[in-house]
C-alpha cells in the first residue's frame, strides 16, 4: 500500500484540542507516513486509519467531540470496523460511563465503567509500567510480553466483557491497559511517549490498517 496523499490510504488524527496531538503526529511521521490532522467528520470517515488522541478529563473530551459531531463519527467507524486507535482517555470514553466527576455517561461502545485508581499508590499514575499481553495479535508483533509503556492517568477502564481486554497492567489493581475489538485498538498508555515499543505498536497498527495484515 502506498504512503502519501491517496485518500484511500489517508491516516487521520482527530483534532478536538487534545494536548498531545503533535506528539502523536510526529510519531507517525517518524514511521514515514504523513498523517492528516483534522476536525472534519467527512475526512475522518473517508480515512483508511484513524487515531483518537487522549489527554485530560473524559467529560471535557466528550464535550469537545460532541461540538465537532465526532462522537457519532467514532461510533460509525467502529460499526464499519474501520481501523481506529484510541489513546488514554480515548479508550475510557468508549465505555458506558466514568466515575470521574461523580458519574458521566460515555459512548457506550464497550459495556463497562471507568473507575478511579485505588488509594495507596501515587495518583495520577505517571511513568513507565509493564503491559501483560493477554492475546496473540499482530498489534504486538515485535513487542516482548511485559514491555514497558508510558502512562499518565488517574482512572482506568473496566470492561464487562473480558474477551476484549488485550493487555493488563498492575498498579494497585490489575487494570485493563489495552482493548482490542475487531478493528478497534485502544490503549490506556501513550505509544507516542513510549519509545521504540510505542513506535512499533503504531507501525503494527498502520500495517494492519493499510495492508490488512
Amino acid at each position: 500500500m502506498r504512503k502519501g496523499n491517496d485518500m484511500a490510504k489517508v491516516i487521520s488524527i482527530i483534532d478536538y484540542g487534545a494536548g498531545n496531538l503533535r506528539s502523536v503526529a510526529n510519531a507517525i511521521k517518524k514511521l514515514g507516513y504523513q498523517p492528516m490532522i483534522t476536525s472534519d467528520s467527512r475526512e475522518v470517515l473517508d480515512s483508511a486509519a484513524v487515531i483518537l488522541p487522549g489527554v485530560g478529563a473524559a467529560a471535557d473530551t466528550i464535550s469537545s467531540l460532541n461540538k465537532l459531531g465526532m462522537t457519532d463519527v467514532i461510533r460509525q467507524l467502529i460499526q464499519r470496523q474501520r481501523p481506529l486507535f484510541a489513546i488514554c482517555v480515548g479508550l475510557q470514553i468508549l465505555l458506558s460511563g466514568t466515575e470521574e466527576g461523580g458519574w458521566y455517561e460515555c459512548l457506550k461502545v464497550i459495556p463497562g465503567k471507568v473507575k478511579k485508581l485505588p488509594p495507596g499508590f501515587k495518583i495520577p499514575h505517571i511513568g513507565w509500567n509493564q503491559v501483560k499481553q493477554r492475546v496473540s495479535h499482530s498489534i504486538f508483533e515485535g513487542i516482548p510480553d511485559e514491555a514497558n509503556f508510558y502512562f499518565v492517568h488517574s482512572f482506568y477502564a473496566e470492561p464487562e466483557d473480558m474477551s476484549v481486554v488485550a493487555g493488563t497492567t498492575s498498579y494497585g489493581v490489575s487494570m485493563c491497559s489495552m482493548v482490542i475489538k475487531d478493528n478497534l485498538i485502544a490503549a490506556q498508555f501513550h505509544p507516542e511517549k513510549s519509545g521504540e515499543h510505542g513506535l512499533r505498536m503504531y507501525a503494527n497498527f498502520l500495517k494492519l490498517a493499510l495492508n490488512g495484515r
